[in-house]
């Protein structure tokens, strides 16, 4: 980088806060945002510099770092130098920040040295941030009554798409039909031309790859008739030719499970719930990856791969393989900033509830690899396989202690029967529970069934918020196209409903959602709406858009009725009659 560049972008960082935005305060970290966020000239110059932050970050001191800043330069050098007294001594700061933080490019600096820089800056920058004011959607106030929910579970099973649990709902987006026909069919290559989808009985089945190349492969530019080509390139008994002519080979080839869909006659539990309280129909996986990178994506809004887990300036995008330590859970894998980290910081109580038995025991780099195997002398049932259960790898999680916070299923059950459940909690199944085909869907919806009828049947009932959702697609046929976020997100459509003593009954809520609606959610509930945003939450890391604020995401507040007297709790058996 040539010492002219920087001479030209330092000086400018001082014009972050222009004429008529009203900027006014004393240095501090702590500053109230000017409720108003009209000067639009201020929020580009704000994101120029994000911009050059993060390219630094991915670019780690090569020379893709210096475009970065010239970028930042070229925005910056078209606003006056116009900071009022005030602010002055905040752009110094800032301004001496980026000057450390070029001298430590200029050096050859390790990976922890410069992660160093790049936070001190990241935290001047914050300052200007707040005091320049901030969206409208961070500062948005809470619905009255809204304080009555003062417990969150998130209950997340596996790999099921829309389509496939509630495509035949009525009044949902679901597979288009005329007449009760569907009017989609799907390219079938074993037969040459196309399997509509269909009624499926079975609760035991098949499903289809889901990794980010299958994802793209079923979407097909918005097509959305990859999934049978997909899935035949998986089914390697049926490919084998001693096998393909078969009965069974042949049935599964015309009528693949992946366009098979259930309704109430599989699934009575949850299509209760949606009549009962609010079914999502456009609730988007985060991210087109697979099991892992989903539920990274549920825990922190972002799922990367970090060369070192200590050093978050090392960690980059990706929804593949993630897990990058041998040793589960005594070393870190995920080095950038989870919402735990909010939750402890401001002292709100959370537990994440997994299933005893093994817990690391399930490995393998996509969700088609995992080979897992019992426990010790075969002894220990399979539990939670690590995919589904990340916090313990973040780094945040060890250095805070808060690993203990990690439980097993029967602690959870307790809680809900005394009424001790903590303001945020999260459930996931063991894998026999869990619906990942070829597990059983009778057996998944009894286990979700029960989860609900716990707290249903318990003391926090009446302040509760319960949030059911899958967290990929599994291979499974959806119609709708994901919208288009950046290069990883959104993934595709997955079932999700609400249930709360405060839902509204029988809402199907058609906004754009993705599980960082949960996110969004929780801190608006218990952090006075905080991010994880590494300009403000006092640890920087190198995530390219702080996924809570996505401009369409929609409001999970709009679901309930806090106006309404508390609705009586539904305990329904786990295993109803046919």
């Amino acid at each position: 980088m040539r010492a002219s560049t920087i001479g030209k972008v330092v000086p400018l960082i001082l014009a972050i806060c222009l004429a008529g935005v009203g900027c006014t305060g004393s240095s501090t970290d702590s500053v109230s945002p000017n409720p108003t966020y009209k000067n639009s000239g201020c929020a580009s110059v704000l994101t120029a510099t994000k911009r050059a932050l993060r390219g630094v970050g991915v670019a780690v001191g090569l020379d893709e770092a210096e475009d970065e800043l010239i970028a930042a330069r070229d925005q910056l050098a078209i606003y006056e130098l116009t900071a009022d007294d005030t602010l002055r001594t905040d752009a110094q700061q800032l301004h001496d920040a980026l000057a450390k933080l070029y001298d430590t490019l200029q050096s050859d600096p390790n990976d922890k040295v410069l992660n160093a820089a790049v936070t001190t800056a990241a935290k001047r920058l914050g300052v200007i941030q707040r005091r320049c004011g901030s969206p409208p959607s961070a500062t948005s106030e809470l619905p009255a009554g809204a304080k009555k929910i003062k417990h969150v579970i998130i209950v997340m099973q596996e790999n099921r798409s829309f389509d496939h649990y509630f495509g035949t709902f009525p009044g949902a987006d679901g597979i288009p039909m005329k007449n009760g026909v569907p009017t989609v069919c799907i390219r079938n290559p074993a037969t040459g031309g196309c399997t509509a989808p269909f009624h499926i009985s079975d609760v035991v089945h098949e499903g289809g790859p889901h990794t980010l190349e299958t994802s793209r492969a079923d979407i097909n530019g918005g097509k959305m008739d990859g999934f049978i080509a997909e899935w035949n390139k998986t089914r390697t008994y049926c490919l084998d030719p001693e096998h393909a002519g078969g009965q069974k080979c042949q049935t599964k080839s015309n009528y693949p499970a992946v366009v098979g869909n259930h309704d109430s006659r599989e699934i009575p539990n949850y299509w209760e719930y949606a009549k009962q309280f609010v079914l999502q129909d456009h609730m988007f996986a985060s991210n087109m990856g697979w099991s892992q990178p989903a539920h990274l994506a549920i825990v922190s809004g972002w799922s990367a791969a970090c060369k070192s887990p200590y050093v978050a300036i090392t960690c980059r995008p990706s929804v593949t393989f993630n897990d990058v330590d041998a040793a589960w859970p005594d070393a870190p894998s995920y080095g950038w900033t989870d919402i735990t980290y909010l939750l402890e910081k401001f002292g709100v109580s959370w537990r994440y509830f997994v299933a005893p038995g093994s817990v690391d025991d399930c490995e393998g780099t996509t969700d088609e690899q995992i080979h897992c195997t019992p426990g010790v002398g075969d002894f220990e049932p399979i539990g939670t396989p690590e995919p589904w259960n990340p916090l313990p790898d973040f780094t945040t999680v060890q250095e805070n202690n808060q690993v203990g916070n990690v439980q097993f299923h029967p602690k959870f059950f307790k809680a809900a029967r005394e009424g001790t459940l903590p303001s945020v909690t999260w459930v996931m199944p063991g894998w026999y529970d869990s619906e990942h085909p070829p597990e059983s869907v009778a057996s998944g919806q009894a286990w979700v069934t029960r989860v609900v009828n716990a707290v249903a049947k318990g003391p926090n009932w009446k302040s509760s918020a319960i949030f059911v959702a899958w967290d990929d697609w599994g291979g499974f046929y959806d119609h709708v196209p994901p919208p288009k976020l950046d290069k990883f997100s959104y993934g595709l459509r997955v079932p999700a409903f609400m249930i709360s003593p405060y839902a509204k009954r029988g809402m199907i809520d058609s906004q754009e959602l993705s599980f960082d609606a949960y996110l969004k959610f929780i801190e608006d509930l218990f952090l006075d709406g905080r991010r994880i945003d590494p300009y403000t939450d006092g640890r920087w890391d190198p995530r390219p858009r702080v996924a809570e604020e996505a401009p369409d995401l929609g409001d999970l507040m709009k679901e309930f009725d806090f106006s309404q007297k508390p609705r009586a709790p539904i305990v329904l058996p786990p295993y109803p009659s046919p």
